[in-house]
């Protein structure tokens, strides 16, 4: 498929029609081949889309209505099923020609390790960028069982491609002792468990500087977001969630791009999920995208 012709299946709610006139550019990433407890993610860019219909399309949050951003979903990259290596090439490259045109890329996953992807698009245009990684999980493991391409490694192949000092963790609760020690040492920055408290203090850090922001729907407890596949207890509030997309939307940096990641709706029959991960892209394509 081509990255800008039209998508004849479900769209976020809202979308515009004509790529050429967009700001921005919805697009899904439905990869799980690394998944190390519970499969399902590559379903999430879809259910998403689905719940989005549910969704004012006012914010109260922003001020702001869908209709003052123009957004086209792409649709779903066709990756292959289980080849990881070929899936992050064909996601690069997806990503890729989005930045080329001007547009802000927007992704749903899939997996954590697809965000690597969008990473190495980003890195090969703007080398002085930062990134913002809110998840309850450190992935800053550099293999998992013997494989270097895990959901648990894209945060640590950040680091090493763009230097410890850019790289922004929010929120973990979840991590090996090692990769808590390699943090502490190589000079990036992590807060621990919370986001929008430690966001703030880090902000002054960011000032003026090009942003990729990665959420994992995980950072969020189980109780607002059981349909995930690595859920750990002990998460912040879904309205705190939505508080961290409101601070950087009014912060002094210039964000490039982000994905929502690793929403599993099999494991959430309630939907509250997929519908306040919809709510939270809402609030990205209104806070985010006029700051490109």
């Amino acid at each position: 498929m081509r990255f800008d012709e039209a998508y004849s299946g479900k769209v976020f709610i809202g979308s515009c029609p004509d790529f050429e006139k967009s700001e921005a550019v919805i697009y899904g990433m439905p990869m799980d081949w690394t998944v190390s407890f519970r499969p399902g993610s590559r379903f999430g860019p879809a259910r998403i889309r689905e719940a989005s219909v549910g969704l004012e399309e006012y914010s109260p949050y922003l001020d702001r209505h869908l209709t003052e951003v123009k957004y086209f979903d792409a649709g779903d990259i066709p990756l292959p099923f289980g080849n990881a290596s070929r899936s992050l090439a064909m996601i690069e490259e997806f990503a890729g020609k989005i930045l080329d045109r001007g547009k802000f890329p927007l992704g749903l996953g899939g997996e954590h390790l697809v965000t690597w992807g969008v990473i190495r698009a980003v890195h090969k245009r703007r080398k002085d960028f930062a990134l913002i990684h809110i998840d309850a999980h450190a992935d800053l493991r550099e293999e998992y069982e013997g494989e270097e391409l895990s959901h648990a490694t894209p945060i640590r192949k950040a680091v090493d491609l763009i230097g410890p000092e850019n790289v922004f963790s929010f929120g973990i609760r979840s991590g090996t002792r090692e990769e808590f020690q390699f943090a502490a040492r190589s000079g990036m920055h992590l807060a621990k468990f919370d986001v929008a408290e430690p966001l703030k203090r880090a902000l002054p850090k960011l000032k003026g500087r090009h942003v990729y922001v990665t959420i994992d729907i995980d950072v969020l407890d189980p109780a607002f977001a059981p349909g995930t596949g690595t859920a750990e207890a002990g998460g912040i509030t879904s309205r705190e969630l939505l508080e961290t997309v409101r601070l950087l939307a009014q912060a002094d940096v210039r964000i490039i791009g982000a994905d929502v990641v690793e929403v599993a709706p099999v494991y959430d029959p309630t939907e509250q999920t997929q519908i306040v991960a919809a709510k939270l892209v809402r609030e990205i394509l209104l806070g985010w995208v006029k700051k490109s």
